[in-house]
């Protein structure tokens, strides 16, 4: 008889229930407990589920087998210097989010290619105003930063619109029609030619601050930000200084440095920067408990786990 495996969930007590429920469903014979709510043996814990568990955590679990994301990014996790790097950690991996993320990218592309903003301020003020026509399509170039699933799903999308697409990436890339740039020696030449830029890298110790004055001096005059990926890949006070100097004409942020976003913070007034509160792409919770309830059985009859983070990569 096989022994009955125990979950740990790291999340805040509060948003349990919305893995606890789906987890007891799908696994009636899983015993879950939750971080900060629930007495448990640290000994008896084989997995754990979460998005950003306190520091330590995970390396005073001795019997811990498998560590599931909660999330696309794994950032959170490995902030945690003491993060026992011998513990596979596997990604939150759902192609429906991939394909919201596009649409969220797509749609603030097209917002900004076809004025819509300065056509809401003319409603506002009762004007009855044609403005300058939009650059040409097809003479519009688009770059997005990060050609993993999302980006190339990205880049496919835009691409179909007609845009001019390319691609950074720590590797290179073959996508029809998307021209590929790869690592840092080719990051100027990819800034230099892209009017929209589409931030959607893993946060790790390379692409932290990444999108920060020089980069926003090697973009084209009038260029356009889009970050959907971390907070911490953008310099908020470099990317208001660019929009403010004229040489950048606004920005799309999803994520933030601080989340949520403070009432002190700038970035909430400023008539150039559209906010949104990190909600490009919601996942399910019943996907994410599934994507846990699944590799926890593979790994108990020995079959290799999907998605598994590359400590080296950082992703």
């Amino acid at each position: 008889m096989t022994a009955r495996s125990t979950l740990l969930l790291a999340v805040p007590v509060s948003w349990a229930g919305l893995w606890t429920a789906p987890l007891a469903e799908m696994a009636p014979d899983l015993n879950v407990v939750v971080q900060g709510r629930d007495e448990y043996d640290p000994k008896a814990i084989d997995y754990a589920l979460g998005f950003r568990p306190e520091t330590g955590l995970l390396a005073s679990l001795p019997n811990l087998k498998a560590v599931f994301s909660l999330g696309a990014g794994v950032d959170g996790f490995l902030v945690d210097p003491n993060y026992p790097k011998r513990i596979p950690l596997v990604r939150f991996v759902d192609h429906q989010l991939s394909r919201e993320m596009a649409q969220y990218c797509v749609m603030h592309a097209l917002i900004h290619h076809r004025q819509q903003r300065l056509f809401d301020t003319f409603q506002k003020e009762k004007k009855w105003r044609q403005s300058v026509p939009p650059r040409r399509t097809d003479d519009t170039r688009i770059g997005v930063l990060g050609i993993g699933e999302i980006g190339t799903i990205v880049a496919k999308r835009l691409r179909d619109h007609d845009f001019k697409m390319a691609g950074w990436s720590r590797t290179r890339k073959q996508i029809p029609g998307v021209e590929s740039f790869a690592g840092h020696e080719e990051l100027q030449k990819f800034l230099n030619r892209s009017d929209i830029l589409i931030c959607l890298l893993p946060l790790t110790a390379d692409t932290r601050h990444i999108l920060n004055a020089k980069a926003f001096s090697q973009l084209p005059k009038d260029a356009f930000v889009i970050n959907v990926a971390r907070g911490g890949h953008l310099k908020e006070d470099d990317l208001i200084a660019a929009i403010d100097s004229g040489h950048l004409s606004g920005a799309t942020l999803d994520v933030f440095e601080t989340e949520p976003l403070p009432d002190s913070s700038p970035l909430w007034s400023h008539h150039k920067i559209t906010v949104t509160p990190h909600v490009a792409a919601i996942s399910d919770p019943r996907v994410m408990a599934k994507n846990a309830v699944d590799g926890i059985a593979r790994h108990k009859v020995g079959k290799p786990l999907d998605n598994v983070v590359d400590f080296a990569r950082g992703y």
